[in-house]
């Protein structure tokens, strides 16, 4: 069984296939967020500080760091932010970023074993990124495209993913601390992009035995009600063996799908973390409700 630790200075967490999933909370990324942006710039990161308590409040295991802002200091901003996050917190990073210069300033100051969020398989990319990864003892995420882009045939996007894998074994990196993107498109410009991604996470699962992730929201980009889509795309690929996902804990129903695909992949042992989530104050959900109910129907029938 492949399992995938990562951790900060006191937390450790494990992504597997017989494990909990494993959500990534998206929203520390100024991509999009104007606002979020300026304020990092200027150097306020009293925003970082609160999406930060928020998400680990809201059950996100890892939080996710990218401080990508065009014509600012990367290095130094996700520096100051990792930094900041693990004063306040003590879940796991990922460490986002497709500089390698603010990866490697980040990875210096990080506390415990981060996941470094990514490298992709083109050739340059690999050989700057993976041997400072081995060098940190770091887990890292795989994207599944390389200098021709992404294909539209999971079949090709595959072979990209083995070939990353093979590269980390070359410079000491094993399978375990290679965890696969096999990039999910949106569903409502690609209508097959759900059924490319449970075809190759199910592929990454069985023969490749890596765990996976992914920015789940892009397949719902675009829809009305989108979070209902992206729940129920993340209990397939949860179902097809997907082990974690870059998402947005704060939306009920995406967290809510991914408690239930816990239940009924059968890693959420009793439904412990179901009940204790989603159980009113003072209800009776355990064995003795369950008989006495069992007792009243009974009575009533016979």
């Amino acid at each position: 069984m492949t399992h995938t630790v990562i951790s900060s200075a006191t937390k450790e967490v494990v992504l597997g296939f017989d494990r909990p999933f494993v959500m990534i909370g998206e929203r520390i990324n100024p991509t999009g967020r104007k606002l979020l942006s300026e304020e990092m710039k200027a150097g306020d990161f009293s925003r970082v500080e609160a999406d930060a308590l928020a998400q680990v409040e809201a059950g996100a295991h890892v939080l996710d760091v990218n401080a990508g802002i065009p014509l600012a200091d990367e290095p130094a901003l996700l520096t100051r932010a990792i930094e900041l996050v693990q004063s306040i917190t003590d879940v796991p990073l990922s460490i986002d970023s497709s500089v390698v210069e603010a990866l490697e300033a980040a990875i210096d100051v990080y506390q415990g074993k981060p996941l470094i969020n990514s490298v992709t398989g083109e050739d340059e990319v690999m050989e700057r990124v993976l041997p400072f990864v081995a060098k940190h003892g770091a887990a890292v995420v795989a994207i599944s495209n390389d200098e021709t882009g992404i294909s539209e045939d999971p079949d090709v996007r595959f072979e990209v993913a083995k070939r990353i894998v093979n590269r980390a074994a070359d410079h000491g990196i094993p399978r375990e601390d290679v965890v696969v993107d096999p990039l999910v498109m949106p569903i409502g410009a690609m209508g097959t992009a759900g059924q490319q991604v449970f075809r190759l996470v199910r592929r990454l699962r069985d023969e490749l035995q890596v765990n996976t992730t992914c920015g789940a929201s892009n397949v719902s980009f675009g829809l009305p009600n989108r979070h209902v889509v992206t729940g129920t795309f993340l209990s397939m690929a949860i179902a097809s063996g997907m082990t974690s996902a870059i998402m947005n804990p704060l939306h009920a129903e995406v967290k809510a799908a991914v408690k239930a695909a816990d239940v009924l992949m059968g890693t959420d042992r009793n439904c412990a973390s179901w009940i204790s989530t989603y159980r009113e104050p003072g209800a009776d959900t355990g064995a003795r409700g369950r008989r006495r109910e069992g007792g009243r129907r009974a009575r009533q029938s016979g």
